[in-house]
């Protein structure tokens, strides 16, 4: 009788998951909309670098994004809703609206005998990587999310670093990063805290934590010659290398950073990371070529972010997304490079600053040189207007707002970027998230399944059927 119970429960398990892919990768881009994907493409032909390959998957359909509580949905609520399978409130994480903890297709997979690799370009307990692995009621309750990253016994958790400033009760237990370092380290997982022990990394070396920055990594637009940080295509290459073995494996990718451009309303910022979140998905797509019978990929958005818009008023409807190559850094990166001359010379007039205008944004001030961009007369006022309010706030010695999705008080690198924009031929609705449908595109095994609209929540449910969940 026992032999016979378990040769039914092996046929039963070779019908239901005969088909279930081996491999799975799972790519968010946060703030990624239609919108972002459009401009994004148009601009990398722009530059000869052409279509997006994402865009080409044959699976595809919009996705619909809303939270439990608000037609406009956070990244918690939305990345829950991807990794979990259940509509929560906006800000919790990992919970369903009535507070019951939820688990996901990455948790599924580990019970699975499967390797999980968590990876993001923000820090690896922000709201989408933290959906995948926590049970908290907030957020930014940075502690626990610490606690839940280190008792999920993930292999490969790679990306920004731990968020720090933790909110709740037991934040004077962990006043500094390291301590959760410490911890991690404790409870078995190896911290990486450099790009070259980081590429040297083997399968041998167990479960990874890293730790290379204690914040977000850079912007793509402001990497230099010499970037001291993985790209995300390194991170997921490196993940594939760490999580390859027989059993198969599950993989988050987050292109964390192209929301926070869309929440600074920098579109040459946001483009290039929408192109650098392609550039990951086509290491991805290179080992599915590997094991096309074996392997999904899946890509998709938590939510669109900013409001963008391609066609503005008064252009005859004129869009250049190639202008938008002028801009060589983030708006953001510009007003630090512009505190710092302040900080050298308090005296900082215009002429003191329009070689840095030229260099980071291609703008030049009396007539043409080199094909750069010249101010209109209107241009100009705002450019000055910007300038001194600037000025006011250097002077004050007043920070940045550090709400990354309110109003700012430095504006004279927005008020550029808005110059490149509008020649280009995009704009920005707001500094926040909208209700705008997300696009989900698939390949490989199991990939039809993607290939029709769908509710964000449709996305946890069809992966974790892989899993018998």
């Amino acid at each position: 009788m026992r032999k016979f119970i378990l040769a039914l429960f092996l046929f039963v398990s070779f019908v239901l998951f005969a088909d279930a892919p081996k491999y799975v990768f799972l790519f968010i881009g946060d703030g990624m909309a239609v919108t972002q994907r459009h401009a994004a493409e148009e601009f990398s032909k722009k530059i000869g670098r052409g279509p997006l390959l994402i865009n080409s998957f044959p699976c595809k359909g919009l996705t619909a994004t809303r939270s439990a509580n608000r037609l406009v949905t956070d990244s918690a609520a939305a990345a829950t809703a991807i990794a979990c399978g259940e509509k929560t409130k906006n800000y919790t994480v990992g919970r369903n609206a009535e507070g019951k903890d939820v688990y996901s297709s990455a948790v599924a997979a580990k019970e699975a005998g499967k390797k999980v690799g968590i990876i993001s370009t923000v820090t690896i307990t922000h709201a989408t990587p933290a959906a995948f692995y926590a049970h908290r009621a907030a957020r930014g309750e940075g502690y626990g999310i610490a606690i839940d990253l280190v008792h999920s016994g993930f292999d490969f958790f790679a990306g920004g670093g731990l968020d720090g400033k933790y909110k709740d009760s037991k934040a004077k237990e962990f006043k500094k990063y390291g301590h959760a370092y410490k911890y991690a380290e404790s409870k078995g997982y190896k911290i990486v805290r450099t790009k070259k022990d980081f590429l040297a990394l083997k399968p041998s070396d167990g479960r990874i934590l890293t730790r290379m920055t204690d914040g977000p990594l850079p912007y793509t637009i402001d990497i230099g010659e010499e970037n001291p940080y993985p790209t995300l295509a390194e991170l997921v290459a490196k993940g594939i290398e760490m999580l390859d073995n027989s059993n198969g494996f599950f993989m988050m990718a987050e292109g964390g950073r192209i929301d926070w451009a869309g929440h600074a309303n920098d579109a040459a910022t946001n483009v290039r990371e929408t192109l650098a979140f392609d550039d990951a998905v086509k290491v991805a797509l290179e080992f599915y070529e590997k094991h096309p019978k074996e392997t999904l990929i899946v890509v998709t958005g938590d939510h669109e972010t900013g409001g963008l818009t391609m066609g503005v008023a008064n252009t005859g409807y004129s869009i250049d997304m190639g202008m938008l190559r002028y801009q060589t850094m983030s708006a953001g990166a510009f007003t630090k490079r512009l505190s710092s001359f302040y900080k050298k010379n308090p005296s900082l007039t215009i002429e003191d600053v329009k070689p840095l205008v030229e260099k980071a944004f291609g703008i030049v001030f009396d007539g043409l040189k080199d094909n750069l961009i010249s101010l209109t007369d209107k241009e100009r006022t705002d450019f000055l207007k910007a300038f001194e309010s600037d000025m006011k706030f250097l002077k004050a010695k007043k920070e940045e707002n550090r709400q990354y999705d309110g109003p700012k008080r430095y504006i004279l690198g927005t008020t550029l970027s808005k110059i490149l924009e509008r020649r280009a031929g995009v704009a920005w609705s707001t500094g926040g998230h909208t209700a705008q449908s997300v696009l989900t595109t698939a390949i490989g095994c199991e990939a039809q399944l993607f290939n029709a609209p769908m509710d964000n929540t449709d996305i946890a449910k069809k992966i974790k059927s892989f899993y018998g969940k």
